[in-house]
């Protein structure tokens, strides 16, 4: 079986996974205790904090570790929903934000909240003059992710971050997809908050963090907690942080020879699929600067995305039809209501990402078996 599904999930890096191990049977006391176990997990874990600071380009005391990007997305919209820069409850959002934003968002409407979303233009970024005439004098919120982790396409967020700042309304980015394949140091400064995840860049499952301005006096969503300053409960996971933080260190010095390899496997890919090219749509920016390259989104006209996948699958490809936290429900990727797709045409919407791992050879293997399938269809 190749994989092609690393937008969803990746393997844990063998240097993470050894430091979880040593983590956790050496430094396994409580990083909150008073004891020496509770000072060596303590001093550990500020060391992680400063060092993904430091690569994030921001300041440690601002920076919480959590459960991953759902939590972190959650807590960081409470958060500056508790400290507004001025009065309202007007939120605007991107139609293709991910399940964890849309339940928060959905939640917060029930509470008197307004939500505006916004779509895609055709190639698949969020229209800032459009963004501009949304808002309200009662706008207090703006959350667009960096990175759409369904097409890739890459939000201009330096654009965005000025009308916010320009208009007193805070702005939070999820930087799932995003952290580990750009260089986030640019954009962390100008934004309100951002998340991330470790199981995204070759960490392990169930441990994230997010960045929440130190300048933003902001109330915790779980009172009384003790743990990362008061910003949430529960203890702290200090071997997955520490496994974490090892894999951020290697991937984010890759960034540069990854992100050339993936834009040839793109191509190689694309390329490969001439023989039925009338009948694929790949969604998608145009411009470079604009697009994540290991991540593809497309349809093909005619096959649901759901057949094609299984079939996939049978012929040993493992590829998707959206966001993982998604498909659990049933329903369309975001993206292509973001995109305006109709419903047939969502339902035919799959998508294949790259890893570090894969080959020229594992891509056209892939494209020469999608091509076989829908001449045999």
């Amino acid at each position: 079986m190749i994989y092609f599904d690393f937008a969803a999930t990746t393997p844990l890096d063998h240097e993470a996974a050894e430091i979880y191990l040593k983590v956790s049977t050496e430094y396994f006391g409580n990083a909150s205790s008073l004891h020496d176990f509770g000072g060596q997990s303590s001093a550990l874990l500020d060391n992680c904090r400063e060092e993904l600071a430091k690569n994030l380009g921001v300041d440690k005391k601002g920076l919480f570790f959590t459960s991953g990007g759902s939590e972190s997305n959650f807590l960081a919209i409470e958060a500056l929903l508790s400290a507004p820069l001025k009065k309202g409850k007007h939120i605007i959002a991107g139609m293709a934000e991910h399940s964890s934003i849309h339940g928060e968002l959905r939640r917060l409407e029930k509470a008197g909240y307004e939500i505006t979303f916004l779509p895609f233009d055709a190639s698949g970024l969020i229209d800032i003059k459009k963004l501009a005439s949304e808002i309200k004098p009662e706008t207090i919120l703006v959350a667009v992710q960096h990175v759409n982790s369904e097409i890739g396409t890459i939000q201009p967020v330096e654009a965005i971050a000025e009308i916010c700042r320009n208009h007193q309304i805070h702005f939070h980015s999820d930087c799932v997809q995003s952290f580990g394949k750009i260089d986030l140091k640019s954009i962390t400064p100008l934004v309100s908050s951002f998340s991330f995840s470790g199981h995204k860049i070759y960490g392990p499952k169930g441990v994230g963090g997010v960045y929440i301005n130190p300048r933003i006096h902001c109330d915790p969503f779980f009172p009384g907690g003790s743990h990362e300053s008061g910003f949430r409960p529960g203890t702290v996971n200090v071997p997955a942080i520490a496994a974490m933080t090892v894999a951020a260190q290697k991937i984010l010095g890759q960034i540069p020879s990854h992100h050339e390899m993936f834009a040839l496997l793109r191509n190689t890919f694309i390329e490969a699929l001439t023989p039925i090219k009338d009948r694929v749509i790949v969604y998608g920016a145009v411009e470079a600067d604009s697009q994540l390259p290991n991540i593809i989104g497309l349809r093909i006209s005619g096959i649901e995305g759901q057949w094609m996948m299984l079939e996939c699958n049978r012929l040993g490809f493992a590829i998707s039809t959206g966001s993982a936290c998604q498909i659990g429900m049933q329903s369309p990727a975001k993206v292509t209501q973001a995109l305006g797709l109709n419903p047939e045409e969502a339902k035919q919407f799959i998508r294949i990402s790259f890893g570090k791992s894969t080959s020229r050879e594992d891509v056209l293997q892939l494209a020469e078996s999608i091509v076989k399938i829908v001449q045999e269809f």
